[in-house]
């Protein structure tokens, strides 16, 4: 396989079809980092991701008979609206499948794009699912699957986004940060940056609770993880390509794992300063700077930003994952004392004056003395998280923490 010329070959394929996305410095960061911090936004792609690139490359690449048969792909986000888009301009048929869990705005945007030329089939609950449901019709129809990544021609459409990097900007850079999910862009730029700037490190980005690269590379095999976290929905997956993985063993210098509530924390903060609205794998790269903190001081770095199709429905679950990872966000059952006064008693003496009960579940039982009671509280301040627990044992009050109680917590608050 001759990668770096298939990304070359891509590159001709995309023209007129893909958008040259900007390559921009980012003050806030460069200030904060202490280095040249330059943002690759893919998140204003037509179809809100880098997803097109691979799809379309792939798609436009097949034979006469191919293309009449049609297409099938599974995905429940990006790579669905990516083959939608190739489908509709490339006038060929194709059926995508999708958990019926996938939210409605998504199955709206790859009809969207699709428009007549893209069949949406909603079936089991999970990607895994669906993606049995694709390659069972691919075989009995023979019609030919788009895989989201363990593809060459995926990932060489995938790898154009390397070459933009280096055309738009002639300077050395040091380091490039990549999200990493099954792993098709980081393979096919880090091939491109191995032929025409060797010296640039590249660095995967993984959520931690899907580690499948890493795991992968440490293990010298390709490993399928049991259980993934799979809230950075765009980058969460049990298991990389095999293809990918031989290429990212070799390519990559160093993969990064940054925890989910940090991802959250970089939504909110690209929002509120940047005006930028990114997805959960789109903040990745930015979310693991603060990682290599010392290493980038003084340096040039680009962040891929992968992707901006995030649901607005997520907002709350984001801003609560946020809290707890920034340690502003607390949760304790307490036996509350079923008297008159009993809550009055609780806010005077326990709570600061910046701190504020945001959940609060309790039922009152005939015959107790105390009942259960689930609260949860926002601080300013992570610090004063302890003055509150040494509060509640002074006036009395039992209490279990249950940030710290993950099966716990999850039965109680979800």
């Amino acid at each position: 396989m001759d990668l770096f010329n298939e990304v070359l070959h891509a590159k001709k394929q995309l023209e007129n079809v893909v958008a040259s996305t900007p390559l921009t410095q980012n003050l806030n960061l460069s200030d904060e980092f202490e280095a040249n911090i330059l943002l690759k936004r893919e998140d204003l792609q037509i179809v809100r991701s880098y997803k097109i690139r691979g799809a379309y490359n792939k798609i436009s690449s097949l034979r006469e008979k191919e293309k009449a048969n049609g297409i099938v792909c599974a995905s429940a986000g990006n790579h669905a609206q990516g083959v939608a888009y190739s489908c509709n301009l490339l006038k060929i048929n194709g059926k995508i499948y999708m958990p019926k869990t996938t939210p409605k705005q998504k199955v709206k945007q790859v009809q969207l794009f699709g428009k007549s030329f893209v069949e949406i089939v909603l079936t089991g609950d999970t990607f895994d699912d669906a993606y049995a449901s694709a390659t069972a019709d691919a075989i009995k129809n023979h019609k030919t699957f788009i895989h989201p990544f363990d593809d060459e021609k995926v990932i060489a459409g995938q790898g154009t986004v390397g070459l933009e990097i280096l055309d738009t900007y002639a300077a050395p850079i040091d380091y490039v940060f990549v999200p990493i999910g099954g792993g098709g862009l980081a393979s096919g730029l880090s091939e491109v940056f191995k032929h025409l700037s060797p010296q640039t490190k590249i660095i995967g980005v993984e959520p931690k609770g899907a580690p499948s690269m890493k795991t992968s590379i440490e293990e010298n095999k390709n490993t399928a993880l049991k259980t993934i976290d799979k809230f950075v929905d765009g980058a969460a997956v049990k298991q990389v390509g095999d293809m990918t993985f031989e290429i990212c063993k070799q390519n990559l210098h160093d993969i990064i794992l940054v925890p989910e509530g940090k991802v959250c924390t970089t939504i909110l903060r690209l929002y509120n300063e940047e005006a930028m609205v990114v997805e959960p794998a789109g903040a990745l790269t930015i979310a693991a700077l603060d990682f290599y903190k010392e290493k980038i001081k003084g340096k040039t770095v680009v962040c891929v930003v992968s992707g901006s199709n995030n649901d607005i429905e997520r907002t709350a679950e984001i801003k609560e994952r946020s809290l707890l990872y920034e340690g502003l966000m607390h949760y304790f059952m307490i036996q509350f004392p079923q008297r008159p006064g009993a809550l009055k008693e609780f806010v005077n003496n326990i709570l600061g004056p910046d701190d504020d009960i945001t959940y609060f579940q309790f039922h009152k039982k005939n015959n107790r003395e105390v009942g259960s009671v689930v609260v949860g509280l926002e601080l300013k301040n992570k610090n004063d998280i302890m003055s509150i627990k040494i509060n509640m044992t002074q006036n009395g009050f039992e209490f279990q923490y249950l940030n710290d109680n993950q099966d716990l917590f999850t039965q109680l608050i979800g």
